[in-house]
């Protein structure tokens, strides 16, 4: 295995990048796909002793047509609704086995579709790490608005923005007292990779919740989508924290960003899918924004 030292420029100090690529070439991804650039930053960390399970999703489209693929790793593809349940099922075939069992799915397949599954698989305390990308939308079949679209987003089924919160993930998963959870994002890869090497050191079940800008669900160009990703964070319009063991601690990133927020607006009005948007929902979304600044800045003294 090679390795090389990098600096890391998000200050999370030096840090051991894997050379060894486990995502190849040639997935059919979209262009500028941070969601695929999250999954190889993701199993780039978590190293070749890995068992991946992939949920119904635009992930399990990517790996490309049989009998070819880009997953380098051992990988079953499964149901909208049961890869917890299924990832359950491979950590015990392999409990002996030294191996990392990672499921992966999107919003739709975690926040909505699967999240029965997921529910169980904590309950049983299977020993896993449970992915959720974020695009915020069920974006293999069209950007239809799942359960972790924003108010005020278009998709195929809201042309006219979403009237309804996103639903908090976070909230719901921490609700089961599990013993790790962070949320990343791609464009802080290696607060990502950090994240991710942590939740393999601990047993137990384990969830990530990454937001992955999607090119064409967020109608943004292509090259924007890693600087979407750090407005979000700057914004404050998501937080990057995880939890250990009831114990919450917050990214520097985001502890960076609550000093000196930028206006939710300017993370919006570069999304052709809150083009809809009035001035009054980008108020109300700023004041549920400041809300929970608020929150945060207490907990931690700011």
């Amino acid at each position: 295995m090679i390795a090389r030292e990098v600096e890391d420029r998000y200050g999370f100090g030096t840090n051991t990048v894997n050379r060894e690529e486990y995502l190849l070439k040639g997935n059919s991804s979209c262009p500028g796909c941070t969601a695929m650039l999250a999954i190889r930053h993701i199993l780039k960390a978590a190293g070749p002793d890995t068992f991946v399970l992939v949920s119904a999703c635009c992930a399990v489209v990517c790996e490309g047509i049989s009998p070819n693929t880009c997953m380098a790793l051992p990988t079953l593809d499964t149901a909208f609704a049961c890869t917890a349940a299924m990832a359950s099922g491979v950590r015990a075939a392999v409990r002996e086995r030294g191996i990392n069992v990672i499921a992966i799915a999107g919003d739709g397949g975690t926040v909505d579709i699967g999240v029965q599954a997921l529910s169980g698989a904590i309950e049983r305390n299977t020993d896993f790490l449970y992915v959720c990308y974020d695009n915020e939308a069920y974006g293999n079949t069209g950007m239809q608005r799942s359960g972790s679209t924003p108010f005020g987003a278009s998709t195929t089924t809201t042309p006219f923005g979403k009237k309804e919160d996103k639903k908090d993930i976070a909230a719901i998963i921490s609700a089961h007292n599990i013993p790790y959870m962070a949320t990343a994002c791609p464009s802080y890869p290696m607060d990502l990779q950090r994240k991710v090497k942590r939740a393999l050191s601990i047993e137990g079940p384990k969830f990530l919740h990454v937001l992955t800008p999607c090119p064409p669900g967020w109608r943004i160009s292509t090259e924007k989508a890693i600087e979407i990703g750090k407005l979000a964070v700057g914004s404050c319009s998501f937080f990057l924290y995880e939890t250990e063991n009831r114990s919450f601690s917050m990214s520097k990133p985001s502890l960076d960003a609550m000093k000196n927020p930028i206006p939710v607006k300017d993370y919006l009005r570069v999304q052709g899918r809150f083009s809809r948007m009035s001035e009054e929902d980008i108020e109300i979304t700023q004041r549920k924004v400041d809300a929970n600044i608020a929150y945060y800045r207490e907990a931690f003294g700011l």
